[in-house]
């Protein structure tokens, strides 16, 4: 399990003076993006590759509140994953500075080529570096079929 440790700023507060929606989904973001590039995933490489991670949903759940004042941690494991890699799925964990359990989210996402704007597999040297890391319990290879769990499609209408 990857974990990275984040200090509740000021400007992650809502109205209600706790953290708010838009600071879990930026500290998920950042915990993911600070694993791919522990991997070799960094800007550079991805440019270099014209590849870039696209997410698809996150569904997250809130079990208590988080106020300023103590570090809180972000956990990301790999829960399943196509065989090419196109497709992922991961999960975060939030705890608090007491190692309590306060939040929850299931994301999935995949590969975009950056050039054709369309979902690719990873190279070989990408796909061995993400294909062994350690899986979390329950991990599962992903179908295109797993991606269309929650499918919602535009309506077809304009204002």
């Amino acid at each position: 399990m990857y974990l990275k440790e984040f200090e509740i700023r000021w400007s992650d507060l809502d109205a209600n003076r706790h953290l708010a929606n838009s600071a879990y989904l930026n500290y998920m973001s950042h915990t993911r993006m600070a694993f791919l590039f522990e991997l070799g995933f960094d800007q550079k490489t991805l440019a270099s590759q014209q590849i870039g991670p696209v997410v698809f949903y996150e569904h997250m759940y809130y079990f208590k509140e988080a106020f300023p004042g103590r570090p809180i941690k972000v956990s990301m494991e790999i829960m399943g994953m196509s065989e090419d890699a196109k497709f992922f799925e991961f999960h975060h964990n939030f705890y608090n500075h007491k190692g309590e359990h306060f939040a929850h989210c299931e994301m999935m996402g995949a590969w975009m080529d950056l050039n054709t704007r369309k979902l690719t597999g990873l190279t070989n040297n990408f796909l061995v570096s993400f294909s062994g890391v350690e899986k979390g319990e329950g991990f599962r290879v992903l179908t295109k079929e797993d991606t269309r769990r929650f499918a919602k499609v535009p309506k077809d209408i304009s204002i």
